[in-house]
């Protein structure tokens, strides 16, 4: 039986308890598809769960709060592989900016708009 490609969410607690609540949540013995960052989480933390979700052939999709994108920009800015894809979307207490997507700004780029 073929089975689906799981959600992988990276942001802050109430963002991704949203997603868990819905159902995205998966863990096994030694993985799950989630990264809850907090004030005190370091950067290389946020950087290692990326890079592992980025390269899991279970993941097709990455969520990724905008602003703790923005943390890991460098990171984002060399990813360059269609599956998984990587969205940015808003938390609570962030709002989301589409002139900080680099997705959005590779679309106005392609579509010979601004940005």
């Amino acid at each position: 039986m073929d089975v689906g490609k799981l959600i992988a969410v990276i942001g802050d607690e109430d963002t991704v308890t949203g997603f868990l609540l819905a159902g995205v949540g998966h863990r096994t013995a030694d993985a799950t598809n989630f990264l809850i960052v907090k004030a005190d989480t370091k950067l290389v933390e946020v950087e290692e769960a990326f890079t592992k979700f980025s390269q899991r052939d279970d993941i097709g999709i990455i969520l990724i709060t905008q602003h703790v994108a923005n943390d890991i920009r460098h990171v984002l800015k060399d990813y360059n592989q269609t599956i998984p894809t990587v969205l940015e979307i808003p938390s609570k207490e962030h709002p989301y900016d589409p002139e900080q997507d680099y997705i959005m700004q590779r679309v106005n780029m392609f579509l010979g708009g601004q940005g």
